[in-house]
């Protein structure tokens, strides 16, 4: 909790320091990318999905699991490592039931002003030391071994999604009761103050919580009063969807001593206002939402969030995009970062809400992704991820929809990792500070 005043920054101080600083706009001063086709050991996945459009990447994949795409990230434990969440997989419940859901550590080797590759390779989850592959001691594998989810699950079933005229459920998911993508889309995770580890869901939605080691620990937890199609309670009759689906929590932050999670829902609920989001608040220790909620408004271009994080106890980043892409031509992309403030925002009311960066309008002075221009777009359809790095460096990267795309060209989209350094600090203290850090890396 801010109790300082000079660490008071409120929507309009924010925005006027950002005009302020536009001779120094956002930048990007670092960049590094993984190929479409990474993949890890695993059971064999893409059976139930149609072939993209460009012909390449082709299903299935025998006895491996994508890398990608990603929908959430944390730090790692050591510098320039971070933990990628991988979401539901091929991106929907019916196609997604031999996808198992997994998080990987990668290691960037950024490419900046002073050198680097640019490349992204695996790291062990527990240490960050480089590893050869993305195998076991690179990943975290959830999985319901103690049987406390009270809904069905791939690993109750003989076949996929218990039809006879599917292929066997894979050993390996039955035996170790391993969640896949037609149990939960997970699209957000935060580690709380005890080392667990809690998932947004976008099926239910649900919160899921896991040990550190991905073990399901309680049952799925609902948030009252709302229900997307997949909700349990929806497909046995017992309530009516009133969310979209693909609409769930794709937004997750904890606050600092890690005790409070905020659900940021991707959709609108149905007789919310046009346009507006819910953020909700949940107790880590009891287990439940306190009914603090709070209203995140889209930009009048925007459709969707893309995922939320703290940057205090207060204050949020939070992605926002439309569907729009490179190869769109009746839609053009709009893909900006905003930072959100709560404070003395009464439960209820609507967050204040200020651009950070224009994803679309980078300065890339150094041309550090080789494409010839000094302005840096991000085209891509969904960004999902997210992380503040310092008060003056955000990462942002694309989930690749994997085998899909579209984003750059008519391809399997790539993943791409950018650093990006902000024109002033969102601690105006630290503003000198960080003057003499500006050339630091870039």
């Amino acid at each position: 909790m801010r109790t300082s005043s000079n660490l008071k920054l409120g929507s309009i101080s924010l925005a006027a320091l950002l005009l302020a600083g536009v001779a120094h706009a956002q930048t990007l001063t670092g960049w590094a990318q993984m190929s479409a086709a990474t993949f890890s050991d695993g059971p064999t996945s893409g059976q139930f999905i149609t072939p993209n459009a460009f012909g390449t990447h082709l299903p299935p994949y025998v006895g491996r699991q994508p890398v990608q795409g990603f929908s959430g990230v944390l730090k790692g434990p050591r510098k320039n490592t971070f933990h990628f969440l991988v979401d539901n997989g091929f991106g929907a419940q019916g196609n997604s039931a031999d996808n198992v859901l997994r998080a990987y550590a990668l290691a960037i080797d950024w490419h900046t002003v002073q050198g680097g590759s640019g490349t992204v390779t695996p790291a062990d989850w527990q240490s960050g030391r480089p590893r050869a592959s993305f195998d076991a001691a690179s990943r975290l594998q959830l999985n319901d071994a103690r049987r406390n989810l009270t809904l069905p699950i791939q690993a109750d079933s003989t076949h996929y999604y218990g039809n006879p005229a599917n292929p066997l459920v894979d050993p390996a998911i039955r035996d170790g009761r391993l969640l896949t993508g037609a149990d939960f889309d997970i699209e957000s995770f935060r580690r709380d103050h005890k080392g667990n580890f809690w998932f947004g869901d976008e099926f239910g939605p649900y919160l899921v919580k896991t040990d550190a080691k991905g073990t399901v620990l309680r049952s799925e937890i609902p948030i009252p009063g709302v229900q997307a199609p997949q909700n349990k309670d929806v497909v046995a009759g017992k309530a009516v969807a009133n969310l979209p689906g693909s609409g769930g929590f794709e937004g997750l932050a904890i606050d600092r001593s890690g005790h409070r999670l905020y659900t940021l829902l991707e959709r609108t609920v149905t007789g919310d206002p046009v346009g507006t989001l819910r953020i909700d608040e949940f107790d880590v220790d009891t287990e439940s939402y306190t009914g603090r909620r709070f209203v995140y408004p889209l930009d009048a271009k925007g459709s969707n969030i893309g995922d939320m994080v703290a940057f205090d106890d207060q204050r949020f980043v939070v992605l926002e995009r439309n569907n729009g892409t490179a190869t769109t031509p009746n839609l053009a992309p709009f893909k900006k970062v905003y930072l959100i403030d709560l404070e003395d925002v009464s439960a209820g009311g609507v967050v204040r809400k200020t651009e950070l960066v224009d994803l679309m309008n980078l300065a890339d002075p150094h041309d550090l992704d080789g494409d010839g221009s000094t302005v840096f777009t991000f085209p891509y359809v969904t960004i999902e991820n997210v992380l503040v790095l310092d008060p003056r460096t955000l990462l942002v990267v694309n989930d690749n929809n994997f085998p899909f795309g579209g984003g750059r060209a008519a391809a399997s989209d790539k993943t791409e990792f950018l650093r990006i350094r902000l024109p002033v600090s969102l601690v105006p203290a630290a503003r000198d500070a960080d003057r003499d850090a500006d050339r630091d890396d870039e």
